[in-house]
């Protein structure tokens, strides 16, 4: 018997956010500058909470909207040393709709050699489209920002070491 899929019965449809970047830099240096709370918090958002091990629940607190108070809930899903870092990212509200709606994803940080350094691949997947529209498009621009945060967070900590 073949099966047809029904708006009902499909999955919704959902995208990814992946930014692609080459860090002049090795990658222990960009390791510690995603794996470190006090640098986290300088390209990112403050954490409460992080220690990058798998299981680890901690938070991040942004501006709320409607019935979400801000917090964006994660845990860390996976940990490999200087290759990979994941943990899920959730928020919102089921009340809200555009800025602040439920939101549960997964966030993604790979990183590979590459010929002039480390190569950064974020990718953070899970958006329910049109339900996280809002959040994608705005997400899309500041996970953008956010790299370009990394990228100077990663070259002072490579600086200050080079120093001592």
């Amino acid at each position: 018997m073949t099966q047809v899929a029904t708006p009902e019965t499909r999955a919704p449809d959902t995208e990814a956010i992946v930014v692609d970047e080459v860090f002049p830099h090795a990658p222990d240096v960009i390791w510690k500058a995603l794996t470190s709370g006090d640098l986290m918090g300088r390209w990112l958002m403050v954490p409460k909470g992080f220690e990058p091990v798998a299981g680890n629940r901690f938070t991040f607190q942004t501006n709320p909207a409607g019935e979400w108070d801000g917090t964006i809930h994660c845990e860390v899903l996976e940990v490999v040393p200087n290759e990979r870092l994941s943990y899920a990212w959730k928020g919102g509200h089921e009340g809200n709709v555009g800025y602040g709606s439920k939101l549960e994803t997964v966030v993604t940080f790979t990183l590979s050699k590459a010929e002039a350094g480390t190569r950064l691949r974020l990718t953070h997947s899970g958006f329910v489209l049109p339900k996280n529209d809002t959040a994608y498009r705005n997400m899309s621009e500041g996970w953008k920002k956010v790299v370009k945060n990394l990228d100077r967070v990663v070259a002072e900590e490579a600086s200050s070491q080079r120093l001592h």
